[in-house]
C-alpha cells in the first residue's frame, strides 16, 4: 500500500470506528510506538520510523589518563620529612610512656618512702578548702554550743528522755550547717530507732 494510499483511507474513515492494525516501528525521533497505518509520528510529526532492536555499540575501553610521574628528588624529600614527623612523634610517646611519676608533695608526713600521687593538685586544693570549712565549724565557741543545747532541751519539755537526744540532734545539726554538710550520705547516716 502506498503512503498516499494510507492517507486517503485513513481520510475516508475518519467518520467510521478505527480498526486498529497494530502498532508498527517506533519512531526514529522520539522513540514512540505509534500505529502502523500512521504514516507520521502523532508526537513530533517525524516520518521516519527504526528498527526495535538496536545493534549493541561496543565501547572502547577508555585508559585513565597516566599520573605524571614526581620527581625522584622531591619524593625523597617527602619521605624524609615524613619519617622525621614520625620518629618525634614516636620519641614524645615514648617520652610520656617513661616519665618519672609523680611523688607526694608533702613528704614530710611520711614516715618511710614518698608515694606516688593519686590525685591532682586543682582536686587537692578544693578537697582542702572544704576540709578548712568543716574544721571551722568544729571551733564553734563554747557559749554559742550551750545556747544551742538550751535551747533545743527547752524546745520541748514534754518528753524528758528526748531532752538529751534534742540536744545532741540541735548541736550536730548547727554544725552540719556550720561546714556547709546538707545532710549526711554514706556509712555515717544516723541510725534509726
Amino acid at each position: 500500500m502506498q503512503p498516499a494510499a494510507r492517507r486517503a483511507d485513513s481520510s475516508a474513515t475518519a467518520d467510521a470506528p478505527r480498526k486498529a492494525y497494530g502498532y508498527g516501528l517506533p519512531c526514529a525521533k522520539c522513540h514512540l510506538y505509534f500505529p502502523a497505518d500512521l504514516d507520521v509520528c502523532p508526537t513530533c510529526r517525524h516520518n521516519e520510523r527504526v528498527s526495535p532492536v538496536v545493534p549493541p555499540v561496543t565501547r572502547k575501553a577508555v585508559a585513565p589518563p597516566a599520573e605524571p610521574v614526581p620527581d625522584t628528588s622531591v619524593l625523597e624529600k617527602e619521605r624524609e620529612e615524613f619519617l622525621r614527623q614520625f620518629k618525634s612523634q614516636l620519641m614524645e610517646a615514648h617520652a610520656a610512656a617513661n616519665a618519672p611519676e609523680q611523688l607526694c608533695a608533702f613528704s614530710e608526713h611520711h614516715a618511710g618512702d614518698a608515694a606516688n600521687a593519686e590525685i591532682c593538685k586543682g582536686c587537692y586544693e578544693r578537697l582542702q578548702e572544704r576540709l578548712d570549712v568543716c574544721e571551722a565549724a568544729l571551733h564553734i565557741d563554747l557559749k554559742e554550743a550551750a545556747q544551742i543545747i538550751y535551747d533545743a532541751v527547752w524546745a520541748d519539755p514534754s518528753d524528758p528522755n528526748k531532752t538529751y537526744q534534742n540536744a545532741a540532734s540541735a548541736l550536730l545539726g548547727e554544725l552540719r550547717k556550720r561546714g556547709g554538710m546538707n545532710s549526711l550520705h554514706g556509712p555515717f547516716q544516723p541510725l534509726t530507732d
